[in-house]
């Protein structure tokens, strides 16, 4: 996956997809699966934007009981399936306790009759997925005494025990948009990072190429197609002002925000408590909305929390103070938790859509299905459509439908089959057989650790690292106190078109996904990156200071940023 920006000029293509977070990528799979030959250009890097900061969750539609909209539990669940099908090494099941309290809607028979349900609504929610290890389980319930065990310092008043059911988890949100735009380029696309579309060139009814500026070298090409899709997410509404349409301008966006603790319980359950707020769409609910703290690769993830944004997506940022709203919430939902700021390793913040409320509501309707924006209806040009998508489980779905709308404009009649392709390291059995596999390919120099780690993000495809490797002993050790070996490093620049060094440590790799990977291995990994790259002191200096300020989070008490950095993990349950 080689970064050639003069490959845009070269031909005219059948489709420029604009955005390459994880509807983009989507899309350019798809699309080229069905034959059509496509162009995928991103303003920075892949899933650098609201799809990194997601909450790394693949909902399989339990929530969608409580409004009655049985074709969004449906689909969502088909959704859990199809990612666990075509990525098992990034998707995986992640248990969620409810704790129940009393009787009525708090209850056990109250949760028990939504959860049997809500099985009965997904039986078929393991269809083609071959290893058992990744099969959804039906849900199931937990005794007082079992949910005080595995959550220590739990709201005890009335409590009577918990309900169990699973959704999905990704193991890392940039990679698995990065097999997207792997897949796609493997198969023929031509995908560009650091190349920034500016402008539509367009006819009375049509549009005839995208101008995009080369970001590193500030070269500017036309890229000419027979159809647009705008997949920019928030940044839709502002490039279609910009070029004078009417469609998908303007609308309400929520920033959606999360964040990484030291802490991690000693088990794989998650857990859902009661936050401040309630949904006032719900038809049966309980008696606020749920938060949630997370398992996730040693930390605990924590959210979600919703602010209405009205600002240009270049401007999200997560002041402090917020922080110690959620911080302020997330203690009073669990009591025992007693969280401060010095516990967060890392914040996560992106805008997706919202529903329409009032100002000043404190109880907040959400966003419930992405916008897929037909701008032949809307202004007149007969090949662009746009597609802002709203949560990360309904990327592959809701690219499909915006692929099936230009292929009727392009007469392409071609049916998705991203839903059953295995993505770029998705093609094998079993998990733990690949792990497994690993070690006899590596003679056991690897520990276990390490070993999984390349699974999880490489799939079936570990050797193109191993290859590595094998090439340059130096290359065969981990980074300082990681698990991220020398080499995947070095792939991630040549093989991966890793441009930046924020590009290697927060989306090729598992350096800083939670938290800052400290200053030794953040110095190894700039020194290899610059060696591949050719950068000199200076600029190797402005790419470590680039990734630093990342972890720059409010101020210390002498006025100064503090570096929200990995610390010691606390284990919260014993």
């Amino acid at each position: 996956m080689i970064r050639d920006f003069r490959a845009l000029a070269d031909r005219t293509f059948d489709l420029v997809v604009v955005g390459g977070g994880v509807f983009g990528a989507c899309a350019a799979w798809d699309a080229t699966l069905r034959g059509l030959s496509v162009a995928l250009v991103e303003r920075t890097d892949f899933c650098s934007g609201s799809s990194a900061n997601s909450f790394k969750v693949i909902h399989g539609g339990i929530r969608y009981l409580q409004h009655a909209d049985l074709p969004r539990l449906r689909s969502s669940c088909h959704e859990r399936t199809a990612w666990i099908r075509i990525a098992p090494h990034l998707v995986s099941p992640l248990p969620i306790v409810i704790p129940t309290y009393g009787s009525g809607r708090e209850g056990k028979a109250f949760l028990g009759a939504g959860m049997l349900l809500y099985d009965f609504l997904t039986a078929d929610r393991n269809l083609g997925v071959r290893d058992d290890a990744r099969k959804v389980p039906v849900s199931r319930f937990m005794g007082r005494k079992q949910v005080e065990a595995l959550f220590p310092g739990i709201r005890a008043d009335a409590l009577t025990g918990g309900a169990v059911f699973c959704d999905g988890q990704m193991y890392n949100p940039p990679r698995l948009a990065l097999a997207f735009v792997r897949s796609a380029v493997d198969a023929g696309a031509v995908a560009v990072n650091y190349a920034e579309a500016t402008r539509l060139v367009r006819s009375a009814n049509e549009v005839q190429a995208v101008e995009v500026r080369d970001a590193t070298t500030g070269e500017t090409v036309e890229v000419r197609a027979r159809a647009v899709l705008n997949a920019a997410g928030p940044w839709v509404p502002w490039m279609n002002e910009a070029d004078g349409l009417s469609g998908a301008r303007g609308g309400t966006f929520s920033r959606d925000a999360c964040f990484l603790i030291r802490r991690r319980f000693l088990h794989r359950y998650g857990v859902a408590v009661q936050g401040a707020t309630r949904d006032p769409d719900a038809l049966l609910s309980r008696s606020a909305r749920h938060l949630f703290l997370l398992p996730w690769r040693g930390y605990t993830l924590c959210g979600v929390w919703h602010v209405v944004w009205k600002t240009p997506p270049d401007t999200v940022d997560f002041p402090v103070e917020d922080l110690q709203r959620f911080i302020v919430e997330m203690n009073g939902a669990f009591p025992g938790l007693d969280l401060t700021a010095k516990d967060v390793t890392m914040w996560n913040a992106g805008l997706v859509p919202f529903g329409e409320n009032e100002q000043g509501a404190e109880n907040l309707r959400y966003g419930k299905r992405s916008h897929l924006v037909d701008h032949a209806a809307t202004d007149g040009i007969a090949n662009l459509v746009s597609l802002i998508g709203i949560r990360y489980t309904m990327a592959r779905h809701d690219a499909a439908q915006a692929i099936d709308l230009l292929c009727r404009k392009l007469g392409n009649v071609g049916r998705s089959k991203t839903d059953r392709t295995p993505l770029d390291g998705g093609n094998f059995e079993r998990f733990d057989d690949l792990v497994t596999q690993i070690g006899r390919d590596t003679q056991g120099s690897l520990d276990n650790e390490i070993a999984t780690a390349l699974a999880h993000n490489y799939g079936s495809k570990y050797g193109r690292v191993l290859a590595l490797a094998r090439e340059r002993a130096d290359l065969s050790r981990p980074i300082a106190g990681s698990t991220t070996l020398r080499a995947e490093v070095v792939n991630a620049v040549r093989d991966e078109m890793a441009t930046r060094l924020a590009d290697v440590v927060f989306r090729r790799t598992d350096l800083a996904t939670g938290g800052h990977p400290g200053d030794a291995a953040l110095a190894e990994a700039a020194d290899l990156v610059a060696r591949e790259l050719r950068w000199d002191e200076g600029r190797r200096a402005d790419e470590v200071a680039g990734v630093e300020r990342r972890f720059l989070f409010g101020a210390s008490t002498a006025g100064t940023p503090t570096r929200v950095a990995v610390g010691e993990k606390i284990r919260t349950a014993q």
